[in-house]
Formats: structure tokens, sequence, C-alpha cells
């Protein structure tokens, strides 16, 4: 497709938008709580209908080796966010990320898909309208107040405590006043679950920022927190708390990058962490907090402190292949599932290309990612060896001063909150069961097989 062809068609896409976005602002917009409580009959009754039609129909072998490792691509969930394919990536209710950029909202003067959108998106199967999304900003702006007992608890926290360890205590803390927790504790029938569930999962993602920037400022220093502006979408808040709001370009980096990390299946970690102990029937909060405690590692990779700013193609292989020699793995390459250039990378990429293109970090991830696959595949290390979304975010974060890679970690935190919730609201709309699946010992395998043979 040509250059022109794609401008013309992102022209019509963002046209069509507009157009709908000034039918909607005439009327009182529908809520995303309401729309859900539609949605649900219909959701029902296509559960029923996939059930009653396949069943009973075996969706593919397990094997041992599934079982001994980790579960690796066994078909064991539903997740209805998003579907990860290993050629073509993340589609988010089956739009691909650059289609996501074209067809979601985005701030005026913006050009980066507003997260509130990818919220939407991801509960509802339904791209917003404009209007939709910023009554949705206004929505957890006046959620984000978070209690004076959590914010005792985040002051007292040692600065030397990892900043996703306070993260999840704060998390945890947010249950004292679960609209489910209470709900349940008063006998509310099973059919009504998700309505509590709802509101937990928009009280907490309302004060993910701002206990991201308590904590960041008790950590980093930074002075005082501001209050939230009711006005300002949520990623504007969330650099405002961090204290980067005065650079247009990374609240427009965090639009990105909580829209692109929101979701990814439902086997990762933290994901699966989180749906599983909602399975329970553990509120929002607590079952959050799992997701968090399974986020915390940070990838480092000190490349450039060795070799500089201007290392040569050869000093880049030198290196590479020490580090693989050494036994280590080369971080930010490889995937489970994907088998090609993570697309997140590719919209990261995109991004710096646009607006720091001789940052000489970006530089040297450029160069990274023009050599590493080969070396890889000649060392056959992987069985991907393109670069995921790790492998470019934090050239994004360090190049606007945010430098502070345990942080780093909390970002990604909230961008998958918006990814897990929706997820949660729709096990107990749909009314999933408590997730237990069943184990094996190696002694009872071998009696299997035994008995077989």
């Amino acid at each position: 497709m040509s250059s022109t062809l794609r401008i013309a068609l992102k022209s019509q896409t963002r046209t069509s938008v507009n157009l709908a976005t000034r039918r909607f602002a005439s009327t009182k917009p529908q809520t995303l709580k309401e729309r859900v409580s539609e949605l649900i009959p219909e959701r029902l009754e296509t559960v029923k209908r996939v059930r009653a039609e396949h069943g009973k129909k075996a969706f593919g072998p397990v094997l041992v080796d599934q079982l001994y490792g980790g579960m690796r691509g066994l078909p064991a969930l539903i997740w209805e966010g998003s579907v990860l394919d290993p050629e073509e990536g993340i589609r988010f209710r089956g739009k691909t990320i650059p289609e996501i950029k074209d067809i979601l909202p985005t701030a005026p003067g913006g050009s980066e898909p507003l997260p509130e959108g990818i919220f939407w998106l991801l509960l509802t199967g339904e791209v917003p309208t404009y209007e939709q999304v910023k009554a949705l900003s206004e929505d957890w702006a006046a959620r984000a107040t978070v209690p004076e007992f959590v914010e005792e608890i985040l002051d007292r926290c040692p600065s030397d405590l990892h900043p996703m360890s306070q993260f999840s205590m704060a998390i945890t803390a947010l249950n004292q006043n679960s609209a489910f927790a209470k709900a349940y504790q008063d006998g509310i029938s099973k059919k009504e679950y998700w309505k509590p569930t709802f509101e937990d999962a928009m009280d907490l993602i309302a004060k993910l920022p701002v206990l991201a920037g308590r904590i960041f400022r008790n950590v980093y220093g930074g002075g005082k927190l501001p209050q939230v502006d009711p006005t300002q979408d949520y990623s504007y808040n969330l650099s405002n708390f961090l204290g980067f709001a005065d650079k247009k370009d990374f609240v427009e980096l965090m639009r990105l990058y909580i829209t692109i990390h929101s979701d990814h299946e439902g086997g990762n970690v933290s994901a699966h962490t989180g749906k599983l102990v909602a399975s329970a029937l553990s509120d929002p909060f607590l079952a959050f907090a799992s997701s968090i405690n399974g986020l915390a590692r940070t990838i480092t990779w000190r490349m450039r402190s060795k070799l500089g700013d201007n290392a040569s193609d050869e000093d880049v292989k030198e290196y590479v292949w020490s580090t693989l020699k050494g036994g280590q793995v080369v971080p930010g390459y490889g995937h489970a599932v994907l088998r090609k250039t993570d697309p997140r990378y590719v919209a990261q990429r995109e991004f710096a290309l646009k607006y720091m293109p001789d940052d000489p970090l970006f530089k040297l991830v450029g160069q990274i990612y023009k050599l590493v696959p080969g070396i890889l595949l000649e060392a056959g290390k992987a069985k991907n060896p393109y670069p995921n979304v790790d492998a470019h975010s934090g050239v994004l974060l360090t190049h606007y001063g945010l430098n502070q890679m345990k942080f780093y970690t909390v970002l990604f935190g909230i961008s998958r909150a918006l990814g897990v919730m929706p997820q949660i609201i729709w096990d107990r709309a749909l009314g999933a069961p408590l997730e237990r699946p069943k184990s094996y010992s190696s002694e009872a395998i071998d009696k299997i097989f035994k008995d077989k043979n």
C-alpha cells in the first residue's frame, strides 16, 4: 500500500471518528457501566452457545512436556480482551496495534490513543467516541482520592523498599473500601457480582497513578504530590504526579505506553495470577495486588556503560557474543509465543523516530536491532531471535529523564490493570467458576503410561 493511500485511509478514519464524536456530543454519553449492563445478557447467550456447540470437542492434546514446562502453550483459559498470534502479534478485541492507533480517540492536539479508549474497547469490544472517553477520564479523576491511611503507609516506607513492594502493599490496603467485599458479605446474588466488581475496578484504576506518584516522590524526591486535574486525561495526570507533565511529548508517550502494555492474553504471569485469585471471589484490589507481585522484575543490560555512544558494529557483536558465552541471555529478545518482531516494539520505535531520532541510546538500540537477531540465529539460542517490548520501552523513558529503572515496572503495572480488570468484570458477570486445574506427580505420570503400555 502506498504512503499516499495509507495517509488517505488514516485521514478518512479520523474523519469518521470525529463525525461520530460530534454527533454524540449533542446527547449525554452512555456510561461504560450502562453499556456493560446491556452487553451481559448477549454475552451469556454467546457463552451458552459456544459451550453447547463445542463443549465436548477436544481442544488439542496435552503433552507431558507441557506439564513440566510451565503449561507452555496449553489451552486452558478464556480471555476476552486480546489474543496473541505467533506471526501476527497481539490483537486487542480483534484489532492490531496499528489499527487501534488509527481508530481510538486521541487527546486534543495529540496523536497517540488515550488509554481510556483501550479500556472501553477491552471491556465492551466497541470503539468509544471521544465524548465517551472524556466522560471516563472525568469519572476516574473523581475516584482518584486515596484514603489517608494508605498515604501514611507509603510515607512510612523506607526509601530503599522496592517501589513494586510499596505499590503492592498500597493496592492491597485499598481493599478496605471494596464494594465487592462488602456486597459479598451482605449476601449479594451471584448475578449481581459484576456490579460491585465494576465499581472496585474503576476505583482501582483511578487510584493507581496517585499511588505511583506518591511512591516516586517519596523514593526519588520531587516535593509534594499535586492534586488530580479533573479537566485532564489519565495519562496527563499520571505524568503530572511523576513531575513530567511539562513535557508534552512525555504525556504522549504515557498514552502510547499504557495502551500497548495494557493486555497480552491471559496466560502471562500478571494476567493469569489476577484471574486466578479473583476466581476465588477475592475482590479486585486483592486480585490485582497478586498480579503486581508477578511484575516486579526489571531487565537490565549494561552495554552502553561498557561501549559508550559510538560503538562500532564489531564492538556490539563482540559484546553480544561475550554475553551469550557467559551463559547469559540478551535481554529484550525472544518471546514465549511471538515468532516475529513484537508490534509493541515497532510502535515504540516509530514513536522514537518521530520524537527522538538523534538520541544516542535510541541509535544504539537500533544498532542492536540490526545485529542481534542474526547472532542469536547463528548461536542457536532462541526460537524467536527478534525483539520484544522490553527491548525498547526503557530507552524512551530514559530520554525524558525517567531513568529510575526500578520504577519502570510500576508503570507496567498501571498499564496491565486496564487489561486484567475487564476480564475480572466479565468473569463475575458470566459466573466463571473457581479456577482449579488438575495436577500430577512424576510418579503418577509414570504409572499412567505404564498402565497404558
